[in-house]
């Protein structure tokens, strides 16, 4: 069960908490100190050893991007917005390096906010007449990432290329195809739409449990095997939100639906009678995760809001889960959070307030 919480349920005044909480961490969470840059140079340069690069948008930030852009939408938030813009322009001013899959989760706002430009014709807080050329230069730059990025011999991301291990990670689908899709469909890019759509279907395919048709965390394809645990709640999450983010026209919604709908039906009797999700779906016994919570969540509104969800029981599965997130909010902190993983098989057992619990609760 969820700690004990003082949390309001959900309300305008606990939300824009939230968004102001989403705003500071979008320019703080993952940045390097001193003392971590000169630990950082000591390795690289002296112990010429191999060193992670400081990631400006990383998938913890674009995850509350992606929130924080869709309440700024909602709420006419402009101060968001501007936190918004200061964000990617800190990223362009580094020259839009980009490191990972992860990456692109950040795109997919971007892309929002450049396209809302483009078709009123006027500026928002991010992108504008002056700086259009370069944001349009940025969001290619991303395409391009993730078009060229290797793939196995199915036509799938392993996670993290350049270790050669064949790894294919859930995380991949929920970080990499809705930019991708979104992309492809903005500028009739029908080969960024398939690549998309690709990775889905494969890890319906090979990343799949016959008996529960819950996901295992990810597979390598040449081995058959299956790696990671059944049902993680983030793999659910990412699983549910890569295909609900490609079935946004018809191309993909023809392919996905039955698939998406499937694993939406799969995942529902897992879900506590207070709303939660626990960290692990089958362990129901075990530590509810609001961020498992929150993506499934935001995974079934957007689902119902494109027509493809019509019973009532998603409805009510959707109300009872918001109503558990809010019930984890204090002081503008979603908490009952697990920690982040840190690969197959490690999902430390720690619980707190972080931005993948966060970024989706503003999208409810």
């Amino acid at each position: 069960m969820a700690q004990e919480t003082t949390g309001k349920p959900y309300s305008k005044g606990n939300k824009e908490a939230l968004a102001q909480t989403a705003c500071r961490e979008l320019m703080t969470y993952g940045l390097w100190d001193g003392k971590t840059k000169v630990k950082r140079w000591i390795r690289k340069y002296i112990l010429r050893q191999n060193t992670a690069p400081e990631d400006l948008i990383f998938w913890p930030t674009g995850l509350l991007a992606a929130g924080l852009w869709d309440y700024c939408q909602t709420m006419h938030f402009t101060a968001g917005e501007q936190v918004l813009g200061a964000y990617y322009t800190r990223w362009m001013k580094k020259g839009c390096p980009v490191f990972y899959l992860d990456d692109l989760l950040a795109g997919e706002t971007l892309l929002s906010a450049y396209m809302m430009y483009t078709e009123s014709g006027h500026g928002n807080c991010i992108v504008d007449e002056q700086n259009a050329d370069a944001y349009r230069a940025a969001i290619e730059k991303l395409a391009d990432f993730g078009m060229t990025y290797p793939t196995d011999e199915m036509g799938s991301f392993p996670y993290r290329a350049a270790q050669n291990n064949g790894y294919v990670f859930v995380d991949a689908i929920g970080l990499a195809c809705p930019f991708l899709y979104r992309y492809g469909m903005v500028y009739q890019r029908t080969d960024a739409m398939e690549l998309a759509v690709k990775q889905i279907v494969n890890f319906a395919a090979y990343g799949m449990d016959g008996s529960t048709g819950l996901p295992y965390h990810g597979y390598v394809v040449n081995t058959g095997y299956k790696y990671g645990i059944i049902s993680w709640g983030r793999a659910v999450g990412w699983l549910l939100r890569g295909m609900i983010g490609c079935m946004i026209s018809e191309y993909g919604a023809e392919r996905l639906k039955d698939s998406y709908v499937g694993l939406v039906d799969s995942v529902l009797p897992y879900q506590h009678k207070d709303g939660y999700f626990s960290w692990q779906l089958q362990a129901m016994d075990g530590p509810v995760d609001t961020s498992a919570t929150g993506m499934i969540c935001v995974a079934l509104e957007q689902g119902i809001r494109l027509h493809i969800l019509e019973e009532p029981k998603y409805e009510l599965a959707l109300q009872t889960g918001r109503n558990a997130i809010y019930r984890s909010v204090r002081d503008g902190r979603v908490y009952d959070c697990s920690g982040e993983c840190e690969g197959f098989g490690q999902y430390p057992q720690r619980y707190g307030a972080y931005p993948w619990a966060l970024g989706p609760a503003l999208l409810l």
